[in-house]
């Protein structure tokens, strides 16, 4: 069994493992924080990044390269329509994969990467909600870049890293960075997606059972098992041992894996989301206070229904219940509309909700109260009547690099009675406002990220008790932010790799499944051999299909008549007469069948523990051991076969 890892970006990572023959993919996240070296995409051209004078490089400089690089508030920045990497597509043929695990919605925005014009023929899965949240991602992602379309592509400035100033000099394959594939390829790559449920059992091309449980992240995230007759692998990706609005964590069905394969840990781990969401409200508040807004740039769904709870009562008790929250998204009505109907996938709390009956999460009853307002974007219709401030705004897209978010900027970045408060952990806060400064308003991070932190991942190692390991090299050592913390298990033998590698995993298959038809089910004879100890020959044909072993009755050979005495004998007729003999010998029992069978002058010795039996007139000795007969004859071939299967006789056999 071995791993590839295609991707390097812990938060959405891409692997590869080879089992019994089959390529499985498990997930396969996308790289967005490249797009932190472009320019903005803005509604409406903005005559501050149209006016920024070109980069020239000190040295080698390409006359055909200028205008694709801008210095930018001391930065340099690619004036192009924004590009992402992609997990690595050379260590492994996409056509080759044969399935694709999805464990939660932020880690399938490369599928349309991979299934789409690469040959692929395989077969995804994912639970309902990963299906259709992760729709609401990427047509959010393809309308955001598309809205704003930059008339050409910049490409030269690949071939001239080496020249450029960090961070472009450390772009990692900058080569394979891809644009924003189109609507058609999401649909097309949706619609190979299969839906399972949590706890589903699923038989997958006969070698292993595949089964998602639930991992308490997100709504419909999920852990998935690998399971044969013999073997137990887990995967655990953006898992959550917190209490949230998502289904908790099952640990249960992950407990003692042969092999177990983590990773997707926090990317904020010195920080306490509850006291960031505190500090948010409290930011918030403060803002609306001194008669400014606040812009909240966020994913269409996910951490963002729990901010719309926490800061509608938050406000409410400040006094401020007047305040009016807009959710701008070319996705908002459907994400907000399909939150409310996924009762089984939530926690206890929020399926208790509807069975009174009520909303699962209130923002339905903001919705109607017109404390939350929802539009697809700020040119949509009815927005300018609706807008009015102070106010909050949750909108995309978290990097600032398009979306309407760049709008807001533009708008509110000159008074410093506003703020920008960033919740997402993917994007570094100070390189996403980087082509923005000098900014007035007031920015504030808060990362509210709910995924196991590594106090709570080595507890969790303990409790489910695996016999390996396996997880990025990154997290065996000391997190920059904080040196104390990093996975550490003595007790457990641990696989680390890293981005580009292939490592092979201890897990060697020793036993298979074989199933026998019902017709030669009824034809065994066991027979006891010892105490409690049942042996019974078994005589058909393996079928090998879909990696499911099934052995089936021997043909019936039929022979002509007049051929059929001199045709040999097929290889199952010799099968069936084959007998196998157990027990130990008498030897008394074997001298008188050697005296019924024409043996004379037969000498009986006893030296030590050893039996010898000297047959003087053949010319043979017989030498009886624990668990062997030696039979040394010095005369006729034809002897010491007479002999042999005389000493059978004295065996029983089945």
């Amino acid at each position: 069994m071995r791993l590839y890892c295609l991707s390097g970006d812990l938060a959405k990572p891409c692997y590869i493992i080879t089992f019994k023959g089959l390529r499985i993919m498990l997930d396969c996240g996308l790289t967005e924080q490249t797009v932190l070296n472009f320019l903005p995409l803005p509604f409406v051209q903005s005559l501050k990044w149209s006016n920024l004078p070109n980069f020239v490089p000190s040295r080698d400089h390409d006359p055909q390269m200028d205008g694709e690089l801008k210095d930018c508030c001391g930065r340099v920045f690619v004036d192009s329509t924004p590009e992402f990497n992609l997990p690595m597509d050379k260590m492994l043929d996409f056509s080759e994969v044969d399935v694709i695990l999805i464990s939660n919605y932020l880690n399938m925005l490369a599928l349309p990467y991979i299934t789409e014009n690469t040959g692929f023929k395989g077969k995804v899965y994912a639970t309902e909600p990963t299906l259709q949240i992760g729709r609401f991602f990427l047509e959010e992602l393809v309308d955001y870049i598309e809205v704003s379309p930059k008339a050409c592509t910049a490409c030269l400035w690949k071939e001239k890293l080496h020249l450029l100033p960090s961070p472009l000099s450390e772009a990692f394959r900058a080569k394979k960075w891809r644009t924003i594939f189109s609507l058609k390829d999401v649909q097309g790559s949706l619609s190979k997606v299969t839906i399972m449920g949590y706890d589903e059992k699923l038989d997958i091309l006969g070698a292993f059972i595949a089964t998602p449980v639930s991992s308490g992240y997100c709504l419909g995230s999920s852990n998935w098992v690998l399971s044969t007759a013999h073997e137990k692998i887990c995967y655990v990706s953006g898992s959550s041992t917190l209490t949230t609005h998502p289904r908790p964590i099952n640990q249960s069905a992950l407990k003692h894996a042969d092999v177990l394969i983590m990773t997707g840990l926090t990317q904020a781990p010195t920080v306490n989301p509850d006291t960031k969401l505190g500090e948010l409200c409290m930011n918030v508040a403060l803002t609306i206070r001194n008669n400014g807004s606040a812009l909240i740039p966020c994913y269409p769904s996910g951490v963002v229904y729990d901010l719309f709870e926490c800061l509608t009562q938050n406000l409410e008790n400040a006094g401020l219940n007047n305040v009016p929250m807009f959710f701008i998204s070319p996705v908002a009505d459907s994400s907000l509309a399909y939150s409310n109907i996924l009762a089984e996938w939530l926690s206890s709390a929020k399926q208790n909700k509807v069975y009174l009956p009520d909303d699962p999460f209130p923002h339905a009853f903001y919705l109607r109260n017109n404390k939350l307002k929802h539009y697809n974007h700020v040119f949509s219709e009815g927005f300018s009547k609706d807008f009015r401030q102070p106010c909050v705004v949750f909108c995309g897209h978290p990097s600032l690099r398009f979306g309407d978010a760049v709008h807001f900027i533009e708008m509110w970045g000159n008074n410093p009675n506003n703020s920008i408060i960033f919740t997402e952990p993917d994007f570094p806060y100070l390189q996403v406002l980087a082509p923005f400064q000098p900014l007035a308003m007031k920015a504030f991070y808060c990362p509210i990220d709910t995924s196991l932190n590594y106090q709570q991942a080595n507890k969790l190692i303990k409790e489910l008790k695996p016999n390996v390991l396996v997880i990025p090299e990154a997290y065996t050592k000391p997190h920059p932010s904080a040196p104390n913390l990093f996975i550490e298990q003595p007790d457990k033998k641990i696989i680390t790799f890293k981005c580009g590698e292939i490592i092979r995993l201890p897990l060697k298959r020793k036993l298979d499944r074989i199933y026998i038809t019902s017709e030669l089910a009824q034809k065994i004879s066991p027979k006891e051999v010892a105490a409690g100890v049942t042996f019974s020959t078994l005589t058909g044909v393996l079928q090998v299909k879909d990696k499911v072993h099934c052995i089936q009755p021997c043909a019936d050979s039929i022979k002509d008549e007049t051929t059929s005495s001199n045709s040999a004998p097929t290889k199952e007729d010799v099968l069936k007469n084959v007998k196998y003999e157990y027990g130990s010998i008498d030897v008394d029992a074997v001298m008188k069948r050697l005296a019924q069978d024409g043996f004379s002058n037969i000498k009986l010795d006893r030296t030590g523990g050893a039996l010898t039996l000297n047959l003087v007139n053949e010319d043979t000795v017989i030498k009886f051991e624990d668990n062997e007969t030696h039979i040394i004859c010095g005369g006729k071939p034809t002897t010491r076969l007479k002999l042999r299967d005389t000493i059978m006789k004295c065996l029983q056999s089945f």
